[in-house]
């Protein structure tokens, strides 16, 4: 991102603190009709794109070229349009009417306009990917069987990418993003500034700092909590990862395993309740499920990926000798008890939305709560200057989500429209021979491919567009079919060779890119697994009684510990080959006898269960009384 000096600035400034501003007008006055909602949304956002992202390498970093000046102006036309002409647009019969020169010609502009802001702001794969489904519909008529498309003209497609509401540019999802998402990037614009993010870390300190393997138990606490707010991978690991990574590799850690701890446990964030990097809004507005609902099916899945680096992070620990940070440098309990107010703004967040607020609210107070609380400290204190640089923080962070959005909404408008969603169901159904599991693989693997290069909201549309019919053609349900989609766009970000965050996390350490991403993607194996729980398993998402939620809870805790004690080669001691082979064989068992039903369902096999983990926790019990016991005695 460029920093523009002189009387630029002011006026790039000005822009991003208005936008921020008029979303936050509309969280609480009320949104306006979708064209102008979303149209001011562009109108803003996109011209900033070209003012504030080089064209290439070369381009100047200090100022726009000509050609990015042209650029923004330009884009702010077929918004605007769109906004005068609002009235007349409503009265039109979509797919029918006819579209006039003008309007194809506005289109088109503003289609090829967004293909290059994504390009600058995103990264070329994606614009690319765009580009791709663009030449499908020119090429459709000319394919056979079920990728045939009937020919459409220009002015219907610059008609069902730019003129309607439903898909699109101005469709549904750059409306979440106008919307819901864009008070909750304020939000964690404030929450950056005023210092939580650094308060979640002296908490991650001192609550693992001391432990064996302290500092990357500090970069998974931290990175989950910051990442849930963040809503971008990358962000999240440069936020966190610049004070973890440094500090695992001084205590011992390998540079290459530090930077895929601080990029798995960074991407996680977006998969944990209750904001989920955005993923949560987002999946509501298509599926229409509550919000609330989406986050409760969310949470176990997400507490299992990160006890399962916690649990990785302790055995490589133990196995290495890795000690912990040194008590002097851990922040001591009363302080972090004295600075625990700054949880409240979040906590006032999840009380609202579980209570029935609307999100808008919720983050209102979220974002009012924030601000108030700022004055209990002089060093956090809100003042003019740092309120105006949080709004201009915003602004710019919508950027890229804006942008990015808008080209996910293109590619809906594709796939809805050319009936191609429907062609890739019958296509895995075909290739799966109507065979659930082959077809999950397949749909992983497209849901992989779609995301790798891409945020995480439009890799999670783009993604659930193409596999999402696939799923619910096979029967399965609306939300367990999201959140299979969901969870595996967003992992990757650290799935190789296009894994953005293991870049990032390697950037720092200074490790290999490519070995860090393969590092990373071990890391957060469970995380590949859960989605197939969701399938298989509807207690994972809370859907089933206590008995078996329990029940389900405890097989799970075994795999995650027998999976990591697998991998790493330690338990309570370290072990030799074939005792991780048979780690490894347990884990897999215990992972199938989780996916079935018949033997979850089992009233003995639940008891079993039960009492399996009763006789663990008293055996720990023991031992814990016998050491103190042994400790005292040695004293």
């Amino acid at each position: 991102m460029r920093e523009i000096k002189g009387w630029m600035k002011w006026l790039v400034s000005i822009c991003l603190v208005g936008v921020a501003l008029f979303h936050l007008y509309t969280a609480i006055f009320g949104v306006f009709q979708p064209r102008i909602q979303r149209g001011i949304h562009l109108m803003v956002l996109l011209p900033m794109a070209f003012l504030l992202y080089p064209a290439t390498k070369k381009s100047p970093k200090d100022r726009p070229s000509i050609f990015d000046m042209v650029f923004a102006l330009i884009s702010v036309v077929p918004p605007i349009y769109l906004m005068f002409m609002n009235d007349a647009l409503n009265m039109r019969l979509e797919m029918f009417d006819p579209v006039s020169p003008l309007q194809t010609l506005l289109g088109w502009i503003n289609i090829i306009l967004i293909i290059e802001a994504v390009r600058r702001t995103v990264v070329p794969a994606m614009a690319i990917l765009i580009g791709i489904f663009f030449v499908y519909i020119f090429t459709a008529p000319w394919l056979g069987g079920i990728f045939y498309s009937k020919p459409l003209a220009l002015g219907r497609i610059a008609e069902m990418n730019y003129l309607v509401t439903s898909d699109g540019i101005y469709g549904s999802i750059v409306g979440v993003t106008a919307t819901f998402v864009a008070v909750f990037v304020i939000f964690g614009a404030f929450m950056q500034n005023t210092k939580t993010g650094e308060y979640f870390t002296n908490l991650a300190v001192s609550l693992a700092g001391k432990s064996a393997g302290g500092p990357a138990k500090i970069a998974v606490i931290s990175s989950g909590l910051f990442g849930s707010i963040s809503g971008v991978a990358a962000a999240n690991v440069y936020a966190t990862g610049v004070f973890t990574i440094p500090l695992m590799k001084r205590l011992g850690y390998r540079a290459q395993f530090a930077g895929a701890v601080e990029s798995a446990a960074s991407t996680g964030g977006l998969l944990m309740p209750p904001i989920m990097g955005a993923g949560a809004f987002v999946m509501s507005e298509i599926t229409g499920i509550a919000y609330v609902h989406i986050i409760k099916a969310a949470l176990l899945g997400a507490i299992f990926y990160y006890l399962s680096i916690l649990i990785r992070v302790h055995f490589v620990a133990k196995k290495e000798g890795l000690v912990g940070m040194d008590k002097d440098e851990v922040i001591s309990r009363k302080q972090i008890l004295k600075d625990s107010y700054q949880l409240i703004p979040l906590i006032v967040l999840v009380i609202l939305l579980v209570v029935g607020y609307s999100p808008f609210i919720a983050a209102v107070y979220g974002i009012l709560a924030t601000f108030l609380l700022t004055f209990l400290n002089r060093e956090t204190m809100m003042t003019p200057a740092k309120l105006w640089n949080t709004f201009e923080l915003s602004g710019k962070n919508l950027i890229m989500l804006g942008v990015s959005c808008a080209g996910a909404g293109m590619v809906i408008s594709i796939v809805t429209n050319t009936g191609l969603a429907l062609g890739i169901a019958s296509v895995i159904q075909s290739w799966s021979g109507g065979v659930l599991l082959p077809a999950l693989l397949l749909i992983m693997i497209t849901s992989i491919l779609m995301g790798m290069g891409m945020p995480c909201t439009p890799a999670y549309i783009v993604a659930v567009t193409i596999g999402g019919p696939a799923l619910q053609a096979m029967g399965i349900d609306v939300l367990t079919a999201h959140l299979f989609v969901f969870y595996f766009a967003i992992l990757a970000e650290i799935t190789p060779p296009v894994s953005i965050a293991s870049y990032c996390g390697a950037a720092i350490a200074g490790s290999d890119p490519l070995k860090t991403g393969f590092e990373a993607m071990r890391m957060a194996i469970v995380g590949f697994i859960i989605p197939y729980i969701f399938v298989f398993n509807p207690a994972l998402m809370l859907n089933g009684s206590a008995l078996e939620v329990i029940t389900l809870i405890i097989i799970v805790m075994y795999a995650v510990v027998t999976l990591a004690s697998a991998f790493r080669g330690y338990l309570h001691r370290i072990l030799n080959k074939g005792e991780r082979a048979l780690m490894g064989l347990l884990a897999a068992a215990l992972i199938v006898v989780s996916c079935n039903l018949f033997i979850m369902h089992n009233l003995a096999f639940q008891i079993a269960i039960l009492a399996s983990a009763a006789l663990i926790v008293l055996l720990f019990v023991l031992a814990k009384i016998k050491l103190s016991k042994g400790t005292a005695i040695a004293a």
